[in-house]
């Protein structure tokens, strides 16, 4: 019985470590290191995850890319960033899709992918743990 105690008080234990790890870790927006944004505040980020800009600092035409759905990082960065939750987002982004007034970030499938495809283009945006970054990307936002 004691064993079973300890087992069950050591994994209670890991999961919280687990789930403040979580809690804490960093997302950074990243763009292409050719861009001309060298930085950006929330807002700009926001305005062009929740289609009411399309552009980045600069002038050039913005190419949003997103983590999946299920991503942690992914509710974190819109949480922090637009102040919304994802239900919220969809919603959001559904009637600009329907209204035809804009075309949602591209859904990537891992935060690799999304920092190959950044890399890869000069206009396009995205966001990853910041721990993943490297000198592929550019960092112009990190959100605790």
């Amino acid at each position: 019985m004691k064993n079973k105690q300890q087992v069950i008080r050591s994994a209670a234990l890991l999961a919280g470590m687990f789930v403040a790890g979580l809690a804490q870790a960093q997302v950074a927006v990243i763009v292409n290191p050719k861009s001309a944004a060298a930085s950006m505040t929330a807002d700009q980020v926001s305005s062009i995850f929740l289609g009411k800009s399309n552009t980045l600092p600069g002038g050039a035409s913005a190419l949003a890319t997103d983590l999946p759905e299920s991503s942690a990082v992914r509710d974190q960065f819109y949480s922090k960033v637009t102040g919304k939750q994802a239900a919220q987002v969809k919603a959001a982004w559904s009637r600009l899709v329907f209204s035809g007034k804009a075309t949602p970030p591209k859904e990537l499938g891992s935060a690799a992918e999304v920092k190959k495809y950044v890399a890869a283009n000069a206009d396009a945006i995205g966001y990853i743990e910041k721990s993943a970054v490297d000198g592929t990307v550019k960092v112009v936002l990190s959100v605790d």
